[in-house]
């Protein structure tokens, strides 16, 4: 049996904002809401998000004889997560820094290697963002935080700049956390009325509608106004009041790595942009999908 406060201690010293410990569990409603969401089209050209749906509702389809779920949070805040101004070339301030996939990964296989250490049987598997898991879900039931009404997970300390990763694994803990009581949004709308394409519908998203979605899985026939960013979108976090009064990250793996406004995209070739671009978010799109959004931005705009 695993020592929860061991856990988060050693989480904590890995580099990670936040972490809590619960049992696996399924999320059958949550499961019938996303067959409902697909079924009502707003999933758009997402089709990943269409598969696996018994393995979102069940961890133990993922890993087998899974007991626990670790859940750990790293802030990413930077000076562009409160916004640009004046600028058709804005990136969301998640993929201005090293790809979450790689950092994430990396510190939660730390977190296991240490953990296995003092408990040899221990096993399982990490995600982050990368298989079909719950993972905001389990954020929620592990006392971290609650889905906003733009369907992120909204912290008290670190507001929705937050990126999240989980061990699923073999072995039963000592205490494990609850959800949290008496905080929430209450009656702000500020994220529903900040989206500029309307795409936020009480704690879930209109895919067709989002800009995010967009500028990173644009089809050919797709005419959603991108309204200045070119990748990804930061128009429903923003304006959150938990976001304003969020402290900047501290963990310097997390610290932007490029100024977006200071690049000239037309001065770049696809070798430069993939040399100066490969371990970030940025390396899903190539400089040719980049000049196609800031020219679609740019018309839309005028």
């Amino acid at each position: 049996m695993l020592n929860s406060d061991l856990i988060k201690a050693t989480a904590s010293a890995i580099g990670f904002d936040m972490c809590g410990v619960v049992r696996c569990q399924k999320f059958a409603a949550e499961g019938e809401f996303l067959k409902q969401w697909i079924a009502d089209g707003k999933v758009s050209n997402l089709s990943y998000l269409q598969r696996n749906i018994d393995k979102r509702t069940d961890a133990t389809l993922l890993v087998e004889g899974a007991k626990s779920v670790i859940v750990c949070g790293v802030s990413y805040k930077n000076r562009y997560s409160e916004g640009y101004k004046d600028c058709n070339q804005k990136i969301a301030s998640y993929a201005l820094t090293t790809d979450y996939h790689i950092t994430i990964k990396q510190m939660l296989q730390q977190l296991c290697a240490t953990l296995k250490k003092g408990c040899p049987t221990l096993s399982g598997r990490i995600f982050t963002d990368s298989a079909p898991v719950f993972e905001k879900r389990y954020a929620v039931e592990a006392g971290l935080g609650w889905i906003g009404r733009q369907s992120l997970l909204v912290t008290p300390q670190f507001g929705t700049f937050v990126l999240l990763g989980v061990a699923i694994i073999s072995e039963e803990c000592d205490r494990y956390d609850s959800p949290l009581q008496g905080v929430g949004c209450g009656e702000c709308r500020r994220c529903v009325e900040a989206c500029p394409n309307g795409a936020i519908v009480e704690r879930h998203i209109d895919t067709r509608r989002c800009i995010s979605r967009a500028t990173i899985e644009r089809q050919s026939d797709d005419n959603t106004p991108l309204h200045g960013w070119i990748f990804g979108c930061d128009e429903c976090q923003s304006c959150c009041p938990y976001n304003r009064r969020a402290a900047a990250a501290t963990n310097p793996r997390f610290t932007p790595t490029f100024d977006p406004i200071a690049i000239d995209w037309n001065k770049i070739d696809e070798a430069e942009f993939s040399l100066r671009f490969a371990n970030t978010p940025l390396s899903r799109s190539s400089l040719e999908r980049i000049l196609s959004n800031i020219d679609t931005t740019t018309q839309m705009d005028k």
